[in-house]
């Protein structure tokens, strides 16, 4: 009995499953929403306002997050629940493929949030200092995910 509650309960990540999809939708509006402003703006503007440029490298943060949260639910699935129909980059097959995955998504993620910080450049010493923070955890995200991946 305790066996197949055990197993049973595999049907618990379910519920991150369905979190992450809904956290995921949400912030796929989100950048819908953001996108159109932003396209208003631009219309309005005729391109002329020099911030149109972060705002449009924001949308690229929106929908990274986006995908994290879904290959994140996707992954989830996967390993716990029972395989999907999906092209073969997103197959997961354990825990380091989530993992690897969403280390990848970090990174550009901080690679876009770098070049908004770049753009509005106010301060070059803390921009440097966050250059430096950024590339040493690039750094040991790429060094984890080759570590590990040869395990």
């Amino acid at each position: 009995m305790l066996k197949r509650m055990v197993e049973g309960s595999r049907y618990l990540v379910v519920i991150g499953v369905i979190s992450s999809l809904i956290a995921s939708l949400a912030v796929f509006v989100w950048g819908l929403v953001k996108t159109g402003v932003v396209v208003l703006g631009l219309l309005r503007t005729g391109g002329a306002d020099p911030l149109t440029v972060v705002r449009l490298i924001e949308l690229m943060d929106k929908f990274l997050i986006a995908v994290g949260l879904y290959i994140f639910a996707v992954g989830l699935y996967e390993l716990f629940i029972g395989d999907l129909d999906l092209p073969d980059w997103l197959v997961i097959h354990d825990l380091h493929d989530i993992k690897s995955r969403l280390s990848q998504i970090l990174i550009l993620f901080m690679a876009v949030t770098f070049l908004e910080h770049l753009v509005e450049w106010k301060e070059p010493l803390a921009t440097l200092y966050f250059a430096v923070a950024i590339t040493l955890v690039m750094g040991a995200l790429i060094a984890f995910n080759r570590v590990v991946g040869k395990e």
